[in-house]
């Protein structure tokens, strides 16, 4: 982006309003450069007192965007387009949908209008500037692809897949947040159950699973590769590792995120 453009985030939920703060700290643009949308603005109080533009009326704020971002949930999708319709400027304009189940397609087929979409899907951890964030599009520039990667690698790292995989990658980064959660919950419970305070036991397993994760992205390594490096012959890693498979350990987590790619993929067409 150039000092001259502006952003409109439509739907300044979590990660709406975590985006707009990625941009600023990373030195993308300045607040008076993002428009954030809301019905009830009263809780942007905060970021409008540090100079980004608040307000309840979308229509105002995509009048003014170079970069219109739709981030609202998939039931509320139809009803907004069909209200910024009139202030949508095909040529000059860019839409970016974070929305869960929405074709790049579905969104022009709504407006009616030949727009540029590209998808983008983050996830929780963009609160954090670590998300994990997937692009796609059917008809967006490599330059407006290349802007988007921008935006988004403020707060974490991107990469552009093809857009019939956007469900999929609903189901395994997105949903995927609360897989690890879970696992990372149970872990600590099991801590507990061998003699650890909760919080302590919670900080090890956390920490465990973050050493684990960085293992894999720093050394450009396999699971495999490194569990191999802590089982012995015999010994108690692997006695545990076993024990979970037998219980369906992997079975399960394959099984969950297959469901929830079937149920991403249902949800805006369900909804419609």
């Amino acid at each position: 982006m150039n000092s001259q453009q502006n952003i409109a985030i439509i739907g300044s939920g979590n990660i709406g309003l975590s985006l707009a703060k990625g941009l600023v700290k990373g030195g993308i643009c300045k607040p008076q450069q993002i428009m954030l949308t809301r019905r009830n603005i009263s809780t942007l109080d905060a970021l409008a007192d540090e100079g980004y533009y608040v307000t309840d009326n979308n229509i105002k704020a995509v009048k003014r965007a170079d970069i219109v971002v739709l981030a609202v949930l998939p039931q509320q999708l139809n009803k907004l387009l069909d209200e910024i319709k009139p202030a949508i400027k095909s040529e000059k304009q860019l839409l970016v949908s974070v929305i869960s189940g929405v074709t790049c397609a579905d969104i022009r087929k709504q407006l009616d209008i030949n727009v540029q979409v590209i998808r983008a899907m983050p996830n929780t951890a963009i609160a954090i500037g670590h998300s994990m964030t997937c692009i796609a599009t059917d008809n967006g520039t490599t330059k407006n692809i290349n802007l988007v990667k921008s935006l988004f690698d403020t707060v974490g790292v991107s990469i552009q897949i093809n857009e019939e995989l956007m469900t999929s990658a609903t189901a395994l980064c997105a949903c995927g947040i609360a897989f690890f959660l879970r696992s990372i919950r149970a872990a600590s419970q099991g801590g507990t159950e061998i003699g650890f305070h909760s919080a302590d036991a919670l900080k090890m397993a956390a920490q465990t699973a973050k050493g684990a994760a960085d293992l894999i992205l720093q050394l450009s390594s396999h699971p495999e590769q490194e569990i191999d490096k802590v089982t012995s012959p015999s010994g108690c890693t692997i006695a545990g590792l076993n024990e979970m498979e037998h219980n369906g350990f992997s079975s399960a987590m394959i099984k969950g995120i297959k469901l929830s790619a079937d149920k991403a993929g249902e949800l805006y067409h369900n909804e419609s």
